[in-house]
């Protein structure tokens, strides 16, 4: 494995953020928010106000995603203006910023799945789960189900660690902590205040529009950061240590988290931070340019990276595919081995369309090779 430093340097042509780019992301996204909760409002039966409301959440979460960028000083060249713009996309998230900034930039991504300081999805050996009080592991079975992983977040992550956190969670005691802390409040505050208000004048029930409004928004934001940060840590190849030299040794900016692929371009939806590895390598590589980043380092780094192969990507299967139309001969026969981590059923698709007819094999673990298993794909052109 290259040096961090060296891997780094593959990036940099693509890691110059841009300032009107940001802020329009920030605008559209602030927009489609408030009309989603305009939605909430107006839209007059129950069964529209609903998907206006899943709609504010998801948007919510696209908010932080844009809050978190600013929050590594990559979303635009200049920091003031990136501490401001990531409080303002906070506020739907009621994520107070500097405490947020320490969490997750110092504690998560420098000790990374080192067990001591990481906390998030931190395991447990069995002695120390044995070791709980009934109750404590009746809440981790729920939190590691994989129903649950919005309320490990808001309970574990929003709630003890961010919200006012007690010295346990927080020794630190800085100002800015507070101030940070009323500005959620604040915002939850004025959030409801103004259902409330629009509750009144549209002479609908109270309680129902802050349910539809206001709950259903941030209990969906919960569940959506939720799944997002336990799918990128919790894959059975992500690597945990305790001791601080192998984990150093172990390339954890690499080894430590999972690049998750969805159909439908639903990862942009995500503002690409599903293209998780490159985000770790290098925090400063802005959301906009995540997916290109991602492209780099899964070619660069064939095989290293955890929960994907780029020659089974769906956004890059058809150029793949057409590479492979262009220059195989007639009769010729094609194998490769898919390491069930990508989208073999599309490619498969693509490969038919283009006259090639398709085999394929399971392949399991030879002695000294845990890793030699998946599919062979064979194709043969007509």
């Amino acid at each position: 494995m290259p040096a961090r430093k060296e891997i780094r340097s593959w990036l940099l042509p693509i890691s110059q953020p841009q300032t009107l780019r940001a802020v329009a992301l920030l605008l559209l996204d602030w927009t489609l928010f408030l009309a989603a909760i305009s939605g909430v409002v107006l839209l007059p039966p129950w069964w529209l106000k609903l998907p206006a409301a899943l709609a504010a959440g998801f948007v919510i979460g696209r908010l932080f995603i844009i809050g978190h960028d600013a929050c590594h000083q990559s979303y635009t060249p200049h920091r003031r203006l990136n501490r401001w713009l990531g409080r303002i996309a906070f506020l739907p998230s009621l994520t107070p910023y500097s405490l947020w900034e320490v969490g997750h930039n110092v504690m998560h991504h420098g000790f990374t799945n080192l067990k001591g300081k990481d906390f998030v999805w931190q395991p447990l050996t069995p002695a120390e789960y044995a070791a709980l009080t009934p109750a404590r592991r009746l809440l981790e079975r729920v939190y590691r189900s994989g129903w649950a992983p919005g309320l490990y977040y808001f309970v574990e992550m929003w709630w003890l660690r961010m919200l006012f956190p007690s010295k346990r969670y927080m020794p630190a005691r800085r100002g800015l902590f507070v101030a940070d802390g009323l500005l959620a409040v604040a915002a939850g505050a004025a959030w409801i205040a103004a259902l409330l208000w629009a509750a009144h004048v549209t002479s609908q029930s109270a309680w129902a529009l802050v349910v539809l409004g206001f709950a259903v928004p941030f209990a969906f934001w919960n569940a959506m950061i939720g799944f997002v940060i336990y799918v990128h840590h919790t894959h059975t190849e992500v690597q945990w240590h305790e001791d601080k030299a192998r984990w150093s040794a172990s390339d954890p900016f690499v080894s430590t988290t999972v690049h998750l692929t969805f159909p439908l371009r639903i990862g942009g939806l995500l503002h690409h931070i599903m293209e998780h590895t490159a985000h770790h390598v290098d925090m400063s590589i802005p959301l906009y340019k995540l997916r290109q980043a991602q492209a780099i380092l899964e070619t660069a780094l064939p095989g290293r990276i955890i929960g994907s192969d780029v020659l089974y990507e769906r956004d890059d299967g058809g150029a793949l595919a057409a590479f492979i139309g262009r220059h195989a001969l007639p009769r010729c026969e094609l194998l490769i081995v898919d390491p069930n981590r990508g989208n073999r059923s599309a490619f498969g698709k693509r490969m038919a369309a283009l006259g090639f007819e398709f085999s394929e094999t399971a392949l399991t673990a030879e002695a000294g090779r845990p890793d030699y298993r998946g599919r062979l794909m064979r194709f043969l052109r007509r």
